[in-house]
């Protein structure tokens, strides 16, 4: 999915934490519309999530919307309805799916509550999209080893595409992580995968080249500072063509986003939606209906990272000589058992006071994902 366009709000109350509160007065202190959509070409549910925003000052997620009438139809007058799944939360049939060359175009019906207004899109052509070429990484060396020390790496995840044609001049990614991880101890949860979707805004621009090539674009990096590297891990990239307007949309997004530090800066008005209010179109809505071809590529990595960090390193906080202590798995678990069969060997127990030192499903789940292909 695309990333929450009310972001912008919360974004400006972060200009508030130097001295005083300060709300300015401008047009956007009632709630707004928001839009969250995107439809692809792959045979996958889309679905478009629809939100009001809350005024300027108030600190709070945006408000799911309940009950609206939502349809996308195309230029050759398909019309498909969306089915509510959760409040706000709206999906298409298992049937549809986009068609590349077609020009899509979101309608949105409130209820009574909201006052039976119409909201339309504007009409989005699907622009194709090359496959990725190719998915790599490389070591990047932190600090270099010297003499004992063996140095401390990260990892930065870059990919290659090319559209021969020519076509696809604007481009989005996202992606999801999914790694491995092992406790230390030999407990009955010990080993699980953290799945992960990335929060950050990836745009790329071909249209002042003479070719619609992206070479060692850098999707991702790794630093030490994270146990992702220290089992296994995995990146599943999904690339999306974009047209000029909606890579201008996330392109200003991505300047709040990267460079926030005045009130001056631009706001959430100035950053234009491709959806209008009919009834009232000098209404200001909030986000964008996506119309995009999409291609993915994944990539494992095992591979001997150094100072990458150990969170369980420390565990161990205490050693008994019963397995019946006071606060057995409720504050404190049990690590390690070192059991003899008499003296003058004594039995004893290591001990953890953190849970996640002892359960791995704290952290992760202990269901191996389908794609997760064998350890080398």
């Amino acid at each position: 999915m695309i990333h929450k366009p009310y972001i912008l709000l919360s974004i400006l109350l972060l200009l508030n934490g130097c001295v005083a509160e300060f709300i300015p007065k401008i047009e956007e202190e009632k709630e707004l519309l928001v839009v969250q959509g995107l439809i692809t070409d792959q045979h996958e549910t889309d679905t478009i999530k629809l939100s009001k925003s809350l005024p300027l000052g108030e600190v709070s997620e945006a408000k799911p919307v309940s009950g609206f009438h939502v349809t996308i139809s195309d230029n050759f007058g398909n019309v498909v309805s969306l089915t509510e799944s959760v409040p706000g939360t709206y999906l298409t049939p298992s049937t549809f799916y986009g068609i590349i060359g077609r020009i899509y175009t979101l309608h949105v019906k409130t209820n009574s509550e909201s006052g039976n207004l119409t909201y339309e899109s504007y009409p989005m052509e699907m622009v194709p999209v090359p496959p990725i070429d190719s998915l790599y990484y490389e070591k990047i060396a932190i600090e270099k080893p010297e003499g004992f020390f063996k140095g401390v790496d990260a990892c930065q995840i870059k990919l290659d595409t090319y559209d021969p044609q020519n076509i696809c001049k604007y481009y989005r990614w996202n992606f999801s992580e999914t790694w491995k991880f092992r406790l230390l101890f030999d407990v009955p949860n010990q080993t699980c995968w953290i799945n992960e979707k990335s929060h950050s805004i990836n745009i790329k621009s071909t249209a002042g080249f003479d070719e619609a090539r992206i070479k060692s674009y850098p999707i991702n990096y790794i630093s030490n500072v994270t146990d992702r590297l220290r089992t296994r891990y995995s990146i599943l990239v999904d690339q999306y063509s974009l047209n000029e307007d909606e890579y201008i949309y996330w392109e200003k997004i991505q300047n709040i986003a990267e460079q926030v530090g005045g009130l001056y800066d631009i706001i959430p008005a100035s950053v234009p939606s491709n959806i209008n209010c009919i009834e009232n179109p000098s209404e200001t809505v909030l986000g964008y209906f996506s119309v995009s071809a999409k291609s993915s590529k994944r990539l494992f990595i095992q591979d001997n990272f150094e100072g990458i960090i150990d969170r369980y390193k420390k565990c161990i906080t205490d050693t008994v000589y019963s397995p019946d202590f006071p606060g057995v798995n409720i504050t404190s678990w049990i690590l390690f058992a070192h059991k003899c069969g008499g003296p003058p060997c004594v039995a004893f127990y290591e001990i953890t006071t953190d849970e996640e030192c002892a359960d791995c499903t704290l952290r992760g789940t202990k269901i191996k994902p389908d794609f997760w292909t064998d350890d080398k």
